[in-house]
């Protein structure tokens, strides 16, 4: 039985929704998991035996916090299991579905020395009733630009969930 931590970095909870399936899922095999929000302050790593880090983005970049997390546990991230998936809207287009496609993926790997043992990307949600006035706006215009949806009445969620269990059995075999 592992023991198995899931942190993770959301803005609006799509992110968290996927972990607590994660989570679900890990469980169902006989892991027992903790979820931590790194808005939520530091955590030690030493009673985990596997460490997974789920993180959103937003405007085009993922929370600071994500890399001050992974900088600070990097020793621990590389003496166990450990691994990375990141949340966003551009990984609903074929081409950008995963982690070697994935714009924000590489440029999040090239911005860190931790090397994750397993990665992936999953399709966020937009719901624009959401959104703060700035980001409504921001996302419509750049949804449009990626022909996606545009009307402020909107509520899409683009998250493969058999992506999230195929991606759940790979976390438990490590």
């Amino acid at each position: 039985m592992s023991n198995t931590l899931i942190a993770y970095s959301t803005d609006k909870g799509q992110t968290l929704k996927i972990c607590n399936k994660i989570k679900a899922q890990l469980e169902k095999r006989g892991e027992v998991v903790s979820l931590h929000n790194m808005a939520d302050g530091d955590i030690d790593l030493s009673p985990f035996d596997k460490v997974l880090i789920g993180a959103s983005i937003k405007h085009g970049k993922h929370s600071h916090r994500v890399f001050k997390f992974i900088n600070e546990k990097q020793p621990q991230l590389e003496a166990k299991p450990s691994g990375f998936f990141s949340v966003s809207l551009v990984a609903r287009k074929p081409g950008k579905d995963s982690p070697e496609t994935n714009p924000y993926m590489q440029a999040f790997l090239k911005r860190i020395a931790w090397v994750p043992d397993f990665m992936e990307v999953f399709g966020g949600m937009v719901d624009y009733q959401r959104y703060n006035f700035f980001d409504r706006h921001i996302i419509r215009f750049i949804m449009h630009i990626t022909k996606g949806p545009t009307n402020l009445d909107a509520c899409i969620e683009y998250t493969d969930w058999d992506k999230v269990e195929r991606f759940s059995r790979r976390v438990a075999s490590y």
